[in-house]
């Protein structure tokens, strides 16, 4: 089996330890199955060819993509600038991609869609996903039911639909959960390799990151454990079957 390629943009340790576990056991993964890239610490190779993978799996982090460059690290700049780099070649070649939580901004503003903070920020905790007619027909989400609960925390969101995806989930507060340009490029909104102490881990971690008032850490750790989020794991699984 060719590897999947894990590509990480969260700088710190535990959290960016923590989501690349979480990413393997949600997907029914070995380590020996994937190359990892943290790209906090390391550059993607110049001479990586997508077609020696399976397919491309990125992970959330605390940044934005629609923060001016001004409001970006040094390091944050290089970690979006790395995979931006990397999207014409995906999505020109409809090779499969998985963008998780910063993946869907990335992909987005890609593709020339409207990512911000004018509308569809989340609180941290969870959330109803519904299923769009298109997403009742995408493999990815074959026996999800037509809602389910997902971990989210965002301060933007994809505003609208950018041109040529289809729209899968829907929630409340974030219309655009999930959607699917050409026919293997996805990327989600919610975190689908978290469960409840995933999210505690990440609570902890960002508590002073602006998401919530750090006072309000333990009673949103208590909300995330109340919840029963398994369905999107059946997704990151769905995905890794699909192209392994």
């Amino acid at each position: 089996m060719k590897p999947f390629l894990i590509l990480q943009l969260r700088p710190e340790t535990e959290t960016s330890d923590d989501e690349y576990q979480a990413i393997l056991d949600k997907g029914g993964l070995a380590r020996s199955d994937t190359v990892r890239i943290r790209l906090d610490q390391e550059p993607i190779p110049g001479d990586l060819k997508l077609q020696d993978h399976a397919g491309v799996i990125v992970g959330g982090g605390p940044g934005c993509v629609s923060d001016a460059d001004s409001e970006k690290s040094e390091t944050e700049k290089r970690i979006e600038d790395a995979v931006m780099d990397l999207m014409p070649a995906i999505t020109e070649t409809d090779f499969p991609y998985l963008g998780c939580c910063y993946g869907i901004g990335i992909l987005a503003h890609h593709l020339g869609g409207k990512v911000n903070k004018e509308r569809y920020s989340e609180e941290v905790g969870a959330v109803e996903c519904r299923l769009t007619d298109e997403g009742m027909v995408d493999p990815l989400l074959h026996g999800a039911p037509d809602s389910f609960m997902a971990f989210v925390g965002h301060k933007e969101a994809v505003q609208e639909l950018p041109a040529g995806c289809s729209h899968l989930l829907a929630s409340g507060p974030c219309p655009y959960q999930m959607i699917r340009y050409k026919t293997n490029v996805y990327a989600t909104q919610f975190h689908p390799e978290a469960d409840s102490r995933v999210f505690e881990t990440r609570v902890n971690v960002y508590k002073d990151k602006g998401y919530f008032p750090p006072s309000d850490a333990d009673r949103i750790i208590e909300l995330c454990h109340q919840q029963d989020v398994q369905v999107p794991g059946r997704i990151l699984k769905n995905f890794v079957d699909a192209y392994r």
